[in-house]
């Protein structure tokens, strides 16, 4: 405003002299005081902007929880800029691969290659072609894969890309090391077909493809195959390690007692306040707070618990097809996150962040920063987990007695002693940190250090088990509590399940809410209503079958043809765990179900849906066979899915009149065209 006002000033004085009038103000007086009023203005307006912007600084300002919250996807750029030549990308939907990748980029400097790690979903994965540009440089894929062989959703687009494009990756030195579960049935298929297809596209691969097997040990065949890993690199690029691993800390601690709270992160996942602030859409980053609107138990006894959850989504504008997952955000036990933080001798109360030490990274908070003690280890942090054995090695160095030392550092080496001693002493008696800090008296290690091991808190997600015909603005879920005695005679508690379970809904009470978002499954009615279909559900497998019927229930009343719907249900006993009785007994009553229950401990003899199966094998020939219908499985992976295949395998061929390996053809093919579909766990 001053300035535009300067030339104004200076004609009214000049306009003055040339009247032959004696000014008030000469000449020179105009110009300083037009100075002086300029900078006064100046003065005022920069302080009434810092005013409205508070001053921001890089450690204390909030930031999202995302990989890479650059918004330049260019990890070539960052590379060279940084002199870096590993890159270790990363698929993974519950945080491991993410934790793998970590360790082998920290690992990296050991042996002259600075590494960083990637997500490929936040990268333009077609610079790929440039790597070779650099001096000793490789890439390394850290995949999971998930659902029915699938990559995991951040990994989508890469996977797409290499699937599809005839790209020249020569030049390209790679690596892979792929998360699974051998109880599955596409065990390890995403990082198998990522190996392959790279080479096929002109990469080199400088290692073997890694597996690492969830079912067993996975921390085990990871640190057995970096360990091979490593040496390979070296003698590829000519290169020597620089001998004993030194431990470095990634993130270092700034305690911050003056940030504002309203600057303070109270338990988001992203964006600061969202959970005040709620706007769609909805989803991992941004969860909805669904109120609860019923919590009730559906066990009749037993001493187990089984818990009917429905979830109010009206007004968020979040979809669902039966099938689908909802996932939750839990948070850990108050009493758990408390003794946590008197082992560390630790005031929770504290602000701080975790800021990381790699300037050129992407992740500059291992969570949303600034927050709490006492919010991280409710909110964002596993400390109900098994620690692997990274962990172990950290803690180590806060042992003041010897013996408590070389204990931990046994079982975080490769030797066959110290694998047996972590898989009894941690793994089989189920010890959290927790746990490990109260048996180990003398290591006291700081709670920061402690936050920046342990992974993220992870949401977990439930087969929805209602249909969205019947129940557009509510979700049910079928919850088992988990609760186990452990061999030290501690009882351990699922995080989820014992959060919902003290989430009860009181008439005329304050609402009940938790953060949920809504996962699409390829979990799918057959398109057509008159098709037949075949679910197998036994305990709470029977979630996403109930959804199913309803919809079944809810066509057929509207006057539509509907196909046939088997069901084989299990559970222990009649009396006690038999879940959703009534309703199932009405769906049979209608017409709608033929319903084939199992009560493995009613008689002497166990009788599993198994053997029902078994008994069925016309049946189930004349719905798969000659009617073209579609076969479902929900439940547990490791054994009863495994035994239905076989079961199946085994009927299609002696009701079929095929080969075992045209059984098993003939099973793929189904998978192929989404006739046979599983929803299962382990």
């Amino acid at each position: 405003m001053a300035s535009e006002q300067l030339p104004v000033d200076g004609a009214a004085a000049a306009a003055a002299s040339a009247s032959g009038d004696e000014p008030f103000l000469g000449l020179l007086d105009v110009a300083l005081l037009a100075v002086l009023i300029g900078g006064a203005a100046f003065y005022f307006l920069r302080s009434r902007k810092k005013e409205e912007e508070p001053v921001r600084s890089y450690s204390i300002q909030p930031t999202t929880v995302c990989t890479t919250a650059s918004t330049d996807s260019s990890f070539i750029k960052k590379l060279k800029a940084s002199g870096r030549s590993l890159v270790v990308f990363y698929g993974s939907q519950t945080g491991t691969g993410e934790e793998f990748a970590g360790r082998l980029a920290k690992e990296g400097i050991r042996y002259r290659l600075k590494g960083m790690v990637a997500d490929p979903e936040e990268c333009d994965m077609e610079e790929l072609l440039q790597l070779k540009d650099i001096e000793n440089s490789l890439a390394v894929f850290c995949l999971a894969t998930y659902g029915e062989g699938d990559p995991t959703d951040n990994a989508m687009e890469f996977y797409e890309w290499i699937t599809n494009g005839d790209v020249d990756l020569t030049g390209l030195n790679y690596a892979v090391f792929g998360l699974g579960n051998k109880t599955y049935e596409h065990y390890n298929k995403v990082a198998i077909y990522v190996d392959k297809r790279l080479e096929e596209l002109g990469g080199n691969r400088v290692f073997e493809l890694g597996l690492g097997d969830d079912d067993a040990n996975i921390e085990d065949d990871f640190i057995t195959w970096k360990d091979r890993f490593w040496p390979a690199v070296c003698d590829h690029f000519g290169i020597e390690g620089s001998g004993e691993e030194v431990l470095i800390r990634q993130y270092r601690l700034l305690e911050q007692p003056d940030v504002q709270p309203d600057r303070i992160y109270t338990g988001e996942i992203a964006r600061l306040h969202s959970m005040e602030n709620q706007r769609p859409p909805f989803d991992a980053k941004n969860p909805f707070l669904a109120p609860i609107r019923v919590n009730r138990e559906l066990h009749k006894g037993g001493g187990r618990s089984c818990m009917h959850i429905e979830l109010n989504i009206d007004g968020s504008k979040m979809r669902y097809d039966a099938g689908d997952h909802v996932a939750m955000y839990p948070i850990n036990d108050k009493s758990l996150v408390e003794k946590l933080g008197q082992l560390c001798t630790a005031d929770l109360d504290t602000v701080f962040s975790l800021i990381n030490t790699d300037t050129d990274s992407s992740k500059k908070h291992p969570f949303p920063c600034p927050t709490t003690y006492r919010t991280a280890l409710t909110h964002y942090l596993e400390i109900t987990a098994i620690p692997r054995t990274h962990i172990l090695k950290e803690l180590a160095e806060y042992c003041t007695d010897e013996t408590d030392k070389q204990l931990l550092r046994s079982m975080a080496s490769l030797t066959p002693e110290g694998k047996e001693k972590y898989q009894s002493w941690i793994q089989d008696a189920c010890r959290n940190v927790v746990h490990i800090l109260e048996d180990i008296k003398s290591c006291k290690p700081p709670l920061d250090h402690v936050c920046e091991l342990l992974p993220r808190l992870q949401p977990r997600y439930y087969s929805i088990s209602s249909s969205a015909k019947l129940h557009p603005t509510d979700v049910h879920v079928t919850a088992v509590l988990v609760e186990y005695k452990t061999p030290t005679g501690r009882v351990n508690k699922g995080v989820a399940t014992t959060y919902l379970k003290h989430k009860q809904p009181q008439e005329g009470g304050e609402e009940v809410k938790v953060p949920v978002f809504i996962r699409k499954s390829q979990f799918r009615l057959p398109t057509k209503p008159e098709t037949p279909i075949i679910m197998v559900g036994p305990g709470t497998g029977l979630a996403p079958f109930r959804g199913f019927i309803q919809e079944r229930q809810h066509l057929r009343d509207e006057g539509k043809t509907v196909g046939e719907s088997v069901l084989y249900f299990g559970c222990r006993k009649r009396s006690e765990d038999y879940i959703y009785e009534s309703e199932l007994a009405e769906w049979v009553k209608k017409g709608t179900l033929n319903l084939k229950a199992a009560f493995s401990r009613d008689q002497e003899k166990k009788i599993y849906v198994q053997h029902l199966l078994e008994q069925d094998a016309d049946l189930i020939w004349d719905v798969i066979g000659e009617k073209k219908g579609h076969f479902y499985i929900c439940g547990d992976a490791k054994n009863m899915a495994v035994d239905v295949r076989n079961i199946l395998t085994k009927i299609l061929s002696t009701k079929g009149n095929m080969s075992e390996p045209d059984a098993v053809q003939y099973l793929k093919k189904m998978e192929a065209q989404k006739r046979y579909s599983a929803d299962v766990w382990s």
